[in-house]
């Protein structure tokens, strides 16, 4: 499994991770492919979700690493991936559901 250093986040994600991990424990994020869920990244309790040698690590955000799935990765690449949290209702499996609030990708190319 590769491992980049192609993700951050703004405080008020690092702030809603520090509260969940408090709340339910090792989670980690997967940038979904934009079936069920849209193309939201999805918070998880650690072991709900089979994480393979298909998925990339970009790394970890409040120590929570997260993935993506390789072939989303190639189109993705060029882009360096900021989390930040918006008001509303993101993916269903997504832990912070519940808080009326969902995390969210800003890209930008990488430099």
């Amino acid at each position: 499994m590769e491992q980049l250093k192609a993700v951050d986040a703004t405080e008020a994600a690092r702030s809603l991770i520090r509260e969940l991990k408090e709340e339910h424990g090792n989670l980690i994020f997967h940038q979904s492919g934009g079936c069920c869920d849209g193309s939201s990244p999805m918070c998880l309790k650690e072991g709900t979700m089979i994480i393979g040698d298909a998925d990339v690590k970009l790394g970890e955000v409040e120590g929570v690493p997260f993935y993506m799935h390789h072939r989303q990765y190639e189109y993705w690449k060029h882009t360096r991936l900021t989390l930040d949290v918006v008001d509303g209702i993101g993916g269903m499996f997504s832990v912070e559901g519940p808080r009326g609030v969902r995390f969210h990708i800003r890209s930008e190319p990488i430099k």
